[in-house]
């Protein structure tokens, strides 16, 4: 298994086909398909099973192409490192909305600025959704509110989120929260965001049934139905911060319990290169930064 068979297979995938990827690489096909057979002998595998014109990964081929996105993205990384005695590369970072919102702009454009060779690509997620992603292969770095396993995972905390009930000005349930029982609350989509669950189980221990969860795929979206008077949400004071028609909604306190989490960027112990380095570090002095502010 070499990187040319990896790159090859990593073409084909992508690319959806042989042919696509002979162009893609400007390589004949017959290279292409010679690189496959190889790379399948050496593992000893089908990465690849067709039905029809259609190739299709095998379970086997599906185990593989977390690792050849890391393999080729390390190599990458060191001849960058080799050739300019600095970093380069490709990072993909992953991150719940609300933090990509309010917390990155900033320290994203700072670290462009300082390595410009460096290209981030940035995906947003629930947060279990990018603990799977990053446990796949198909992120280098993610940051989540969610504990990891500490055996797999590096993590580092970043950022110290204050939760607060948000509501339209006129909106009694923000008085308690007990007034939410046969109420409309507004929530982010997917059982796996933090701030969800953590509101869910607030409700829960509470013994408050709401009539209804409306989910959103935005927090825009989310705080503007709060704001025309549809429901109650929980969220970030951070994210409230960026709404522009923030004076048409009402805060109330929770509990503390309830109010902290704490979001961690987590990394694969055995992910190291001088890029991702960079930017945990950056990541690093941005939060320590926002909590003295």
């Amino acid at each position: 298994m070499d990187l040319r068979e990896l790159e090859a297979f990593q073409a084909v995938v992508d690319a959806g086909g042989i042919g696509r990827a002979a162009l893609r690489l400007h390589r004949a096909q017959s290279s292409i398909t010679a690189r496959i057979r190889q790379l399948e002998t050496s593992l000893g595998v089908a990465l690849f099973e067709r039905e029809g014109r259609v190739l299709r990964l095998t379970a086997a081929g599906d185990a593989l192409l977390g690792y050849a996105g890391r393999l080729l993205d390390l190599a990458e990384a060191a001849r960058a490192a080799v050739r300019q005695d600095g970093i380069g590369g490709r990072l993909r970072l992953g991150a719940m909305e609300s933090v990509a919102a309010s917390r990155l702009p900033l320290p994203l454009a700072e670290f462009h600025r300082r390595h410009p060779e460096v290209m981030v690509e940035l995906q947003t997620a629930p947060s279990r959704e990018l603990i799977a992603r990053v446990q796949a292969g198909a992120l280098d770095a993610v940051i989540v509110g969610e504990a990891v396993d500490a055996a797999r995972y590096a993590s580092v905390p970043l950022y110290r989120e204050e939760l607060v009930l948000v509501g339209a000005r006129d909106n009694p349930s923000l008085a308690s929260p007990k007034l939410l029982d046969g109420k409309t609350v507004l929530v982010f989509y997917g059982q796996g965001c933090a701030y969800r669950r953590r509101f869910e189980q607030w409700l829960q221990t509470l013994r408050v049934v709401p009539a209804r969860m409306l989910e959103f795929a935005s927090y825009h979206a989310l705080l503007a139905a709060a704001a025309s008077g549809v429901g109650v949400c929980l969220i970030p004071r951070s994210v409230l911060a960026i709404y522009p028609q923030r004076e048409a909604l009402a805060v109330a306190a929770v509990p503390k319990r309830v109010a902290r989490l704490q979001t961690l960027l987590v990394t694969p112990r055995a992910l190291h290169t001088p890029a991702l380095t960079r930017l945990v570090e950056a990541l690093r002095v941005d939060a320590g930064a926002s909590s003295a502010a």
